[in-house]
């Protein structure tokens, strides 16, 4: 990695940015130093946008990018989608739905691929989240696949985690409390101009009321994404939540704690050879005495 690289990055080049994105992704020579040559801190807002497939959550974001580049800021996207089962590339990659803001030098997308993460999101977001934020983007949006429950890595990453509903998951937000309802810091319901939207907004403001959370109670916005209505009120709410954020050290230690826990845990694994592991399992599954958990000591 050259110095002069790391120098474009931080004058927020969008062509650094992708090549330190792709070299960390590929874990190329030099990659953990460009890492531990980061600065601290920066003022980009990430924000995680999540909830179950269907929910618009794409469209979501493209109208957030129209409005927030009405007000001139800098936005970048990351946009984690399924695997291909073949080469493992984003199989959503296009995202057509953003497709109108390709060309605008304020806005930098990039679509990443899960790799089969349960949580939804890439083994290499928290690095590349770090990247753009050195990059000095106002903002920072990262949608997650849209796979559910399971959908909770997004907490540990983001400053504030979105949770995109539609008026008809009334049935289910029982179902989705345990799970996904949890990490919600604003509840968002698209698609509010759809009937019986009102009645369900006034549900999901009980319940978010009844799981209030020290200073901040979660909010619930109503919008309608495709007409761009709402949205001047999410990013409100956006707002006022890394408002919230900033002063609460407790808070940002557990964020930082949590991201220290998974790159140690990743960067563990990868020492793990996963066709060796299969070839043991292979030899030995039938032996009558065969027993899982000494395989597995015996790799820990």
């Amino acid at each position: 990695m050259s110095a002069p690289l790391l120098e474009r990055l931080l004058k927020g080049d969008t062509r650094a940015l992708a090549r330190c994105i792709s070299l960390v992704e590929n874990e190329a020579p030099g990659y953990e130093r460009l890492l531990e040559s980061l600065p601290a801190g920066g003022h980009t807002r990430v924000t995680g946008i999540t909830g179950p497939p269907g929910a618009g959550k794409s469209t979501l974001v493209n109208a957030l990018i129209t409005e927030l580049l009405n007000r001139d800021q800098r936005i970048a996207i990351i946009a984690v989608d399924p695997s291909s089962p073949f080469n493992f590339g984003a199989l959503l990659g296009d995202r057509i739905r953003m497709s109108e803001h390709f060309s605008d030098p304020r806005v930098f997308i990039r679509s990443m691929a899960s790799r089969g993460a349960l949580g939804g999101l890439s083994p290499k977001i928290m690095e590349v989240s770090d990247l753009i934020r050195a990059a000095g983007f106002d903002y920072l949006f990262i949608e997650t696949v849209g796979v559910g429950q399971s959908e909770v890595e997004i907490a540990g990453i983001a400053d504030t985690t979105v949770v995109v509903v539609v008026p008809e998951a009334g049935d289910e937000i029982q179902t989705m409390k345990a799970g996904l309802m949890e990490i919600a810091d604003i509840f968002t319901v698209n698609k509010a101009d759809r009937p019986k939207a009102d009645e369900f907004v006034r549900n999901l403001r009980l319940l978010a009321h009844s799981r209030r959370s020290g200073n901040w109670e979660t909010p619930v916005v109503k919008t309608a994404a495709i007409k761009q209505e709402g949205i001047s009120e999410l990013i409100a709410a956006l707002d006022a939540h890394r408002d919230q954020v900033q002063g609460n050290s407790h808070r940002k230690a557990l964020l930082l704690a949590e991201k220290a826990y998974q790159l140690i845990q990743h960067r563990r694994m990868r020492q793990l050879d996963k066709q060796a592991l299969f070839t043991d399992v292979q030899q030995q599954m039938n032996d009558p005495h065969f027993n899982l958990y000494r395989i597995v000591q015996q790799y820990s």
